[in-house]
């Protein structure tokens, strides 16, 4: 049981880690947007921008906290463990950051809500199980 619960901590840790890694991400890609790629007129109008941007940024942060929160719980219930998590949240706001560049400065890139979320909700499932390991095989979980 106790296993179990030391499994569970991790996978909480990890989701917390990789919600603010993502959050970062996407705060300095609403900064670089606001100050250098959206037309502003007025500063309330780039205040808005901004706002907009931080809030979408949280917005999908914490929806991936969650995928890995649901996805590290799974590996947990079948008896596997992470290890390298403060390397994936990086990961994952490595990724993120990239997306969101990539996207922004080339708005071809951009496919829309649904496609977006759906690659967001794909390589954080990924990049959480690039960290699951057999539960003989844990060594350390950070």
């Amino acid at each position: 049981m106790s296993d179990n619960s030391d499994r569970m901590k991790i996978v909480i840790w990890y989701a917390a880690w990789a919600t603010v890694c993502a959050a970062v991400a996407g705060i300095a890609i609403a900064l670089a947007h606001t100050w250098f790629f959206s037309y502003t007129p007025t500063r309330a109008a780039r205040v808005w921008t901004l706002i907009e941007g931080i809030e979408t940024s949280l917005a999908l942060a914490a929806g991936q906290g969650a995928v890995v929160l649901v996805t590290g719980g799974l590996l947990a219930q079948l008896g596997r463990a992470l290890q390298g998590t403060v390397l994936l949240g990086l990961l994952l706001g490595l990724f993120d950051f990239v997306m969101y560049f990539l996207q922004m400065a080339i708005p071809r890139l951009e496919l829309g809500w649904v496609p977006d979320i759906a690659i967001l909700v794909v390589v954080t499932i990924v990049i959480t199980l690039l960290g699951a390991r057999g539960a003989g095989t844990t060594a350390s979980a950070a």
